[in-house]
């Protein structure tokens, strides 16, 4: 195998969401590990991760995905710079992790590089080959410019999977997240509610959207953009997190635990 994997690390993965900048070190160092191995066997690696309590919060307080709002533009420009810093505060953290595991990476800020939202984006992927043997290239959700009335919005990691999954030449798509074995017919705390091992348009789901911290569109968002991903890379997978050998057991044999995603 030789084709990269790309993989999303979650914000509610990598940080407690519901409380300010709370980094989650222990699940981080396991991914980073597991993301070691899969290095060891040859496979590139691009990583992106989410915001998670370092950008939802404020940005929610803030609208800062609705863009610049006159009325308060001269604070709101003040809080774009602010969650610029901790985004990259928290990917500081997250390539710390890396290297704990042996593994060097590059952060790469999507408001140094790209302009606008959804994946739709201006911005050169090439950046991402030009570092993709060594180190890890890996890049985040982040508040962008927009070049346009709006002035900024939130650029979702999401939409970064997409752009990078049909550009590069990638094997799998990964998206772990941190409170659920994949896809689940309900929210993980409702009784009743079970894995949908193969995730094709036909089903339903009843999925959570936590609207008073996300500003990206929660698990809905997360599951169009992996349904337009599969139209263009065979093995695109939703798993639990918190058992990142799944990753390793899904390169190793093909099948795992967790959601497979079917295009449109």
């Amino acid at each position: 195998m030789s084709s990269r994997v790309v993989i999303k690390l979650g914000g509610g993965l990598i940080t407690d969401k519901g409380s300010m900048k709370k980094f989650d070190p222990d699940s981080v160092e396991r991914v980073a590990d597991s993301i070691s191995s899969i290095v060891g066997m040859g496979v590139p690696v691009v990583i992106v991760h989410g915001a998670g309590s370092f950008g939802h919060l404020l940005a929610k307080e803030w609208s800062i995905s609705k863009g610049v709002d006159h009325k308060i533009a001269k604070q709101q420009r003040m809080i774009v710079e602010e969650i610029r810093s901790d985004m990259r505060e928290l990917n500081g953290l997250v390539i710390d992790r890396l290297s704990d595991s042996g593994l060097e990476s590059e952060g790469l800020p999507p408001s140094e590089w790209a302009i606008g939202t959804g994946s739709g984006f201006k911005g050169d992927i090439t950046n991402f080959e030009r570092v993709v043997e060594a180190p890890i290239p890996i890049t985040f959700g982040d508040v962008v410019d927009t070049n346009d009335h709006q002035e900024f919005g939130i650029l979702s990691g999401d939409d970064l999977m997409v752009r990078l999954s049909r550009e590069l030449e990638v094997s799998h798509c990964i998206f772990l997240i941190g409170d659920a074995e994949g896809v689940l017919s309900g929210p993980p705390n409702q009784e009743g509610s079970s894995l949908i091992s193969k995730l094709g348009v036909e089903e339903e789901i009843q999925g959570p959207h936590y609207s008073e911290i996300d500003v990206t569109g929660g698990i809905g968002l997360k599951i169009d953009r992996a349904r337009k991903i599969a139209s263009d890379v065979e093995e695109v997978w939703i798993l639990d997190g918190r058992c990142p050998e799944r990753v390793l057991e899904l390169l190793s044999i093909g099948e795992t635990r967790g959601t497979k995603i079917l295009p449109y």
